[in-house]
């Protein structure tokens, strides 16, 4: 074997994972949602950044609100989801370097002090914790559904702030009946991987 991780674990977080459009009613509780923030946080991010923020939609209505902001597609099964989560970049996010990086607390005026730097830092890096974020819900055995088909100005305006952007709205909970479409196909190894 060329990997560590289980088979099993290799299934549940990658081969027989899959973006979920359906889910039963179990709720998804706070002390999931806490277990699978604690285990991600630990993933990589350039200067350690953690630009992700979390807003989780629990009440009726505020589900009602985001629901209006989905694509039509999207609008059933987030309106139907155990729990919503809208996950966005906290353009300020370098007031906190020097707690998170503190052995260069410098970073935080020499690489960040004009906004449009810190825009892309906050995407990209946000971005990478968005995906240790579908990761971690996999690895607490629910399933994600995680969708860019929205109004994100409306959402922004609606949930947050000028110093957030919305990057994705994840649909959260056990994979009800037909949760699945088809697997699609992905790219070999040689398409994907050159030496030079």
């Amino acid at each position: 074997m060329s990997l560590v991780l289980d088979p099993a674990a290799q299934d549940l977080l990658f081969r027989e994972a899959r973006t979920a459009n359906a889910f039963t009613d179990e709720p998804v509780t706070d002390e999931q949602v806490q277990a699978i923030y604690d285990l991600v946080k630990y993933g990589p991010t350039a200067f350690n950044q953690s630009p992700l923020r979390i807003t989780l939609v629990r009440s009726p209505e505020a589900r009602e609100r985001l629901v209006r902001h989905m694509a039509e597609g999207n609008q059933p099964k987030t309106a139907a989801a155990p729990l919503v989560a809208i996950l966005s970049a906290d353009n300020e996010f370098h007031e906190e370097l020097p707690t998170l990086f503190p052995h260069f607390p410098q970073a935080k005026d020499l690489f960040f002090s004009e906004r449009p730097a810190r825009e892309g830092a906050a995407a990209l890096n946000a971005a990478l914790q968005a995906a240790y974020f579908i990761i971690g819900v996999r690895a607490a055995g629910l399933a994600a559904g995680p969708m860019t088909g929205l109004d994100f100005e409306g959402v922004r305006k609606e949930f947050l702030d000028d110093d957030h952007t919305p990057l994705m709205v994840v649909n959260i909970g056990r994979p009800g009946p037909d949760a699945w479409f088809p697997r699609s196909p992905r790219l070999a190894y040689d398409d994907v991987v050159t030496t030079v």
